[in-house]
């Protein structure tokens, strides 16, 4: 089974105002994008119903975050039966913002995939390490201790819903970047922990994208890598240049 390409864009608080979102959108409804590459924009919580109106049909539309529970007294959260019922397909989880500045545990992000899988959502699941974890030579262990919580929740048939996003810590907002040699060992042995963990077809066709300082400049490289199956874009997904990088793998 070929890997779809995949191109995600975490918008993250951004951006400030709906004049500024609407010209985000327009660059995207305008652009020639590569037909073979799936492309999901995560625009904040405010602005995913009308982004979702005016978008061009072939690019879908992710939440940045949801609940585990359906509904109920969780003052400023969204939950995952809300998002379907808005036509959002996708959310993100686990992303390391969430993890560092709002003490979301493993265990937690597994419970929200368990929950947005219920509710029929796709789920971007966000794993990696710090540079202190990585200088200790832990990255693997880091990143497979955060998959086992979620794989402990799941089926193999879930899978199917899900794409891991690899994106290290240290390469976030920071324009380090992990080399494309470093992020194909960690997609690498990524494949190989879920085709033991979970099953050797999981592991084959589970796409694991990398995020981390994406840009235009770097894309490419990247997405020779055998086992990069895309990219989660942060800071780049509010430029222009967002076009070039889902185009990545165009000829």
């Amino acid at each position: 089974m070929t890997r779809q390409f995949f191109v995600g864009g975490n918008f993250k608080m951004n951006p400030a105002s709906r004049e500024a979102k609407r010209a985000l959108v327009k660059i995207l409804n305008e652009a020639t994008l590569d037909p073979q590459t799936e492309v999901v924009i995560a625009p904040p919580a405010l602005y995913l119903i009308s982004v979702l109106d005016l978008l061009r049909k072939d690019v879908k539309v992710a939440a940045q975050n949801c609940h585990s529970k359906t509904s109920g007294a969780f003052t400023g959260e969204i939950s995952p039966t809300q998002l379907v019922d808005a036509g959002i397909p996708y959310v993100i989880l686990g992303h390391s913002e969430r993890r560092t500045l709002f003490g979301e545990t493993s265990a937690v992000v597994a419970e929200k995939t368990r929950a947005a899988l219920d509710a029929g959502l796709r789920v971007i699941l966000c794993v990696g390490e710090t540079l202190a974890e990585r200088e200790a030579g832990r990255t693997q262990q880091v990143v497979e201790e955060q998959l086992q919580a979620a794989i402990a929740r799941l089926s193999p048939e879930d899978w199917g819903r899900i794409v891991i996003a690899y994106e290290p810590v240290w390469a976030i907002g920071t324009g380090k970047v992990a080399t494309a040699a470093q992020a194909q060992e960690v997609h690498a042995d990524t494949r190989r922990y879920l085709a033991s963990a979970v099953s050797p077809a999981v592991g084959e066709n589970t796409r694991i994208i990398y995020g981390g300082s994406v840009t235009a400049a770097n894309c490419k490289e990247l997405s020779t890598q055998p086992d990069v199956d895309g990219f989660l874009v942060g800071g780049a997904s509010l430029k222009p240049e967002f076009v070039n990088i889902v185009n990545a793998r165009a000829a």
